[in-house]
């Protein structure tokens, strides 16, 4: 976003995005009452089969430790997301300082990061059904996955925003990208009005920080290098002020 920065100032009745939680259910196995009408009754063999056949639940997940080489357009955040580290950026960031630094958005390629990754344990083995439900669930429940790059940044953000009904397409992300920052997500502009009054304009769509806390969407990091959390504030913004990042062709 350029000098004239009348963009930048965050209104007074931001949009709140609200958050959707899902939640899971427990079936409990109910075994029969058996009445014994004398003294030698023994519990139905049924009972016993049912108990006996009852799967264990499986063991929390474990996390494994790898070494991640940053590569160009990766930030703390891409990284930790890509690799469902626990603590998101912020643990990332606290396990690497010494290699990071200071500044957590200020990351190089070649650099070597210490990584927590989540990894399932194996579960103990269970009925033939039971596998082959599980199986299925596990297939149905498969996440998207996205490129590392602009194409993979814009198509996260695009979803996001179809989600919470904020308009806009690939086409004129990708325009006001490539003027904004040229595609670059730790883009920054330390010369213009905005950087004078000490709120420079960053990342992939030149977003100020006010104007990134005001139209930040829920399930995005907070934090404006993130390429899909910048993509996705600022059509928001966009949305709200021009009716799409679509109609938006200079500064904004």
């Amino acid at each position: 976003m350029p000098a004239r920065g009348k963009h930048r100032r965050p209104r007074t009745n931001p949009l709140t995005r609200g958050v959707v939680a899902a939640g899971t259910g427990g079936a409990a196995l109910v075994l029969p009452l058996v009445v014994a009408t004398t003294a030698n009754a023994a519990v139905p063999a049924q009972a016993a089969t049912s108990v006996q056949s009852a799967p264990r639940s499986a063991p929390a997940a474990a996390a494994k430790s790898l070494t991640y080489t940053v590569v160009s357009g990766d930030t703390l955040s891409s990284i930790a997301r890509k690799h469902g580290t626990s603590g998101g950026w912020q643990r990332l960031y606290k396990d690497n300082r010494a290699a990071v630094g200071d500044n957590p958005a200020l990351i190089h390629p070649g650099l070597k990061l210490a990584v927590k990754a989540k990894k399932s344990s194996t579960a103990p083995k269970a009925s033939a059904s039971g596998m082959a439900s599980k199986a299925s669930t596990a297939t149905q429940a498969s996440l998207k996955t996205y490129t590392n790059d602009l194409d993979g940044w814009i198509r996260e953000s695009l979803d996001i925003m179809a989600q919470k009904g904020i308009p806009g397409t690939y086409n004129g992300i990708y325009r006001n990208i490539m003027r904004e920052s040229s595609g670059n997500p730790q883009a920054i502009n330390n010369w213009d009005s905005n950087a004078a009054a000490g709120t420079p304009s960053k990342g992939l769509l030149q977003v100020i920080d006010p104007t990134f806390a005001a139209y930040h969407v829920a399930g995005t990091p907070y934090d404006p290098y993130d390429p899909v959390a910048n993509i996705t504030a600022a059509c928001n913004y966009a949305a709200a002020r021009y009716g799409s990042i679509d109609n938006v062709f200079g500064p904004y």
